[in-house]
């Protein structure tokens, strides 16, 4: 899903109620990929005790669903891609800094919650991105080696977490440059999933 304009204007917003202002112009980079808590230190430049960044995190997401509910747009081709894996009984997973009941509700309206077997948010790990957590833990609820899996992600945090993790990365430039994604750890990086095919990929 293409979530970046929200969850920006959602920070936007949060920050604005709070009267904080963002340590640089282009903030919502260092929250890329990360749990709202983590994200919030990196943002408001300062240490946020446990009980405030939950505080803030709640709301944050609640701006976030706000926005959320007029419908995400889903990255060019990715219907279509995620679709064809599930035809060719190719193994999925979804390792993700959001919350379970953003996951289902996004990818349901969208068709493509069926289409995952495996599926670990926040709420079931300790650390976020860029700690490898998450994708080690998808891996093994499908059952598969961390070597043989392959990410697709788009944030810088999210490569370093595959790359760590022992698996492949492709990054996607939705919202950060080639440059960026490759200097991460991506292999390659693609602007979309547009004619991509699963195939493609020496294994």
């Amino acid at each position: 899903m293409d979530s970046g304009a929200s969850h920006r204007a959602a920070w936007a917003a949060l920050l604005d109620e709070i009267g904080e202002r963002p340590r640089q112009p282009d903030f919502w980079r260092l929250t890329i990929g990360r749990p709202t808590e983590e994200a919030l230190p990196l943002v408001l430049g300062r240490r946020v005790p446990a009980h405030e960044a939950w505080e803030l995190a709640r709301r944050k997401r609640d701006l976030y669903v706000e926005l959320a509910w007029r419908g995400l747009p889903a990255v060019a081709g990715a219907p279509a891609f995620v679709a064809d894996l599930a035809r060719r009984g190719v193994p999925r997973a979804v390792g993700t800094s959001a919350g379970r009941y953003d996951v289902d509700r996004v990818l349901g309206a969208i068709g493509l919650r069926r289409h995952f077997q495996v599926v670990v948010t926040a709420d079931d790990v300790t650390l976020g991105k860029p700690d490898p957590e998450v994708y080690v833990l998808a891996a093994r609820r499908l059952g598969s080696l961390p070597a043989s899996c392959v990410v697709f992600e788009d944030s810088l945090v999210g490569v370093e977490a595959a790359r760590r993790a022992g698996m492949r990365a492709i990054g996607v430039a939705t919202s950060h440059t080639n440059a960026e994604l490759s200097g991460a750890g991506a292999e390659r990086v693609v602007d979309d999933f547009e004619g991509f095919q699963w195939n493609s990929l020496d294994r």
